[in-house]
């Protein structure tokens, strides 16, 4: 459609009210108008939106709550019915009838008794709990270490080539070296203590989370936008935590919910062949529990801490999953 041009002086208008002046701001010019984003409330908002992982975590709270309230209120005693009679080996119900005189004086202490008796005449369900404590921290602190150090070392091996020579003959030689075998040595030479099952599946648990983080920088950190970055001048550090690491939190958080049950598995394996620690794990519980289950009336002693340790190493690891991928950016849209 064709427009006519306008003259301006048959408007009989002064230019002051037909043209106003613009002051450009170069700081107002870079701002975008769109919704404030918060990482960490879109990370939630994703995890949330499953109601399944609402009853998961629900779960795990509870085992949790079990696992370290439950031995602070509980008189747990392991050799306290040692020398009565006909105390040992009790199926939930004859345990109840057992200790009927107990629970009548108060109806919390059944309680107690609902997975039965063991062989030394204690609670299996106090049992179980003093023994997820033990093998809950030992997860948790084994990869508190383990992911600090090799997150850490990965990182520094991602991008220095000078330590991506050294690192790589290390991992060569250790990495090739079976890992529970290696467990077993260092629990063989020291004495079997939670600290020392800590040391051994710490000191070089950390190197294949090192590798992994390292492959993972490899191939992110060329990309054009840390190579823009790094051509403004920014320093090395500075990109890796502001463009490598928020792009890695979705990986790191996958690792650590394979690696927490991990932990646990190693723990009751090690424990199940003899060469666990001291303390009453639930990987003790069931190595001492093993002729239980091929008897009649007693396997309530050994499937128990097997039905716990199974129930902890999946929801942790179904928790951990579920919240990597809430942690990866793409699932925010």
């Amino acid at each position: 459609m064709k427009q006519e041009l306008v003259n301006l002086e048959e408007l009989n208008m002064p230019e002051e009210e037909l043209f106003s002046r613009y002051d450009h701001d170069s700081l107002e010019s870079e701002k975008i108008t769109a919704p404030r984003y918060s990482y960490w409330h879109s990370v939630f908002r994703v995890f949330f939106r499953k109601k399944i992982n609402i009853v998961i975590l629900g779960l795990l709270l509870l085992v949790i709550l079990f696992a370290y309230i439950y031995p602070l209120i509980a008189n747990y005693d392991q050799f306290a019915y040692i020398m009565l009679p006909g105390s040992k080996h009790l199926t939930p119900a004859k345990a109840f009838a057992f200790h009927q005189d107990e629970i009548n004086n108060s109806w919390i202490e059944g309680i107690h008794w609902i997975l039965g008796a063991g062989q030394s005449g204690e609670s299996t369900f106090d049992a179980i709990w003093f023994g997820s404590r033990i093998s809950i921290s030992l997860a948790f602190i084994c990869a508190l270490i383990n992911m600090t150090i090799g997150v850490l070392i990965g990182a520094i091996w991602g991008f220095s080539k000078t330590v991506d020579i050294v690192m790589t003959e290390v991992y060569n030689i250790i990495g090739n070296v079976p890992y529970i075998l290696f467990i077993s040595v260092m629990v063989l030479i020291f004495s079997p203590t939670f600290w020392t099952m800590v040391f051994a599946m710490t000191v070089t648990g950390w190197l294949g989370i090192a590798y992994f983080i390292r492959t993972q920088i490899i191939i992110i950190r060329d990309r054009e936008y840390n190579l823009a970055s790094k051509c403004l001048g920014t320093s090395t550090p500075k990109i890796a935590v502001k463009n490598l690491l928020p792009f890695m939190t979705s990986v790191i958080v996958t690792l650590v919910a394979t690696e927490i049950p991990l932990y646990i598995g190693s723990e009751v394996f090690l424990s199940y062949i003899g060469m666990g620690m001291a303390d009453r794990s639930l990987g003790k519980l069931i190595y001492e529990a093993e002729n239980a289950m091929l008897t009649p009336g007693w396997q309530f002693e050994f499937w128990s801490p097997v039905a716990i340790a199974s129930i902890i190493a999946v929801v942790l690891y179904v928790v951990g999953q579920n919240l990597g991928d809430a942690s990866d950016p793409r699932t925010h849209m």
